[in-house]
């Protein structure tokens, strides 16, 4: 999996046979060079990679044993250590971006999607309607929607409400404000509507998920 920030990922799977390696790093960690050919703020590929096979396997198995082996042994000044690893990240993150599946929808369209994702991320809160992002980003509707499909597949109005429901489940689980209050801070009128676009969209009440998801945690 490619997992970057900005990011909302479901799993319909059971995963808890699943093996893997999980290579962590924070945002700012690889140089402006390694990010820009990697193309880091491009819009995320709708399906996990295709698994590597003959020479890609073998390059991005022999960069990922090197990066396991250097990071958990320390040689020399600490931070020629930290470089050796930055640098074996940077390796790592090359060799995925191009692999198949890495690349995702046609320029234009990413573009568009990239510009409305980061819009949408910085309003979803002022307003949930896909007029107003074509109205400041200056594309149409039409455009928003097809662009947005093409990359996670759904429409422009489904990409919206699913980040304000998932900050709605978010505010819910982890905060003791009450459903009106989260409802406004989300931009809702008033806690009716709140609620309705709650329960049609998760099938139950914020009240009735909180009681369920505070359950699933204890």
């Amino acid at each position: 999996m490619w997992v970057r920030p900005g990011q909302i990922h479901q799993f319909r799977s059971a995963l808890g046979a699943a093996d893997g390696t999980a290579v962590l790093f924070p945002s700012g960690y690889l140089g402006a060079a390694t990010a820009a050919v990697a193309r880091l703020d491009r819009p995320a590929p709708r399906s996990p990679l295709v698994m590597p096979e003959g020479a890609d396997a073998e390059a991005v198995r022999g960069v990922l044993d090197l990066l396991e082996r250097a990071y958990r042994t320390v040689s020399g000044p600490l931070e020629a250590h930290v470089e050796v690893v930055r640098h074996l990240v940077a390796v790592l993150v090359l060799r995925l971006a191009h692999l198949p599946g890495a690349q995702s929808g046609d320029t234009a369209g990413s573009e568009a999607f990239r510009r409305f994702q980061q819009a949408v991320e910085r309003d979803y809160a002022r307003t949930h309607r896909v007029e107003d992002y074509a109205d400041r980003l200056g594309y149409s509707v039409r455009t928003l929607t097809r662009a947005t499909h093409a990359t996670v597949g759904c429409g422009a109005k489904r990409f919206i409400d699913d980040r304000v429901l998932l900050e709605a489940k978010r505010l819910l689980v982890h905060t003791d404000l009450s459903a009106t209050a989260i409802g406004e801070r989300l931009g809702f009128p008033d806690a009716t509507v709140f609620t309705k676009f709650f329960r049609r969209r998760s099938g139950e009440t914020p009240a009735g998920f909180r009681i369920r998801a505070s359950g699933a945690r204890r």
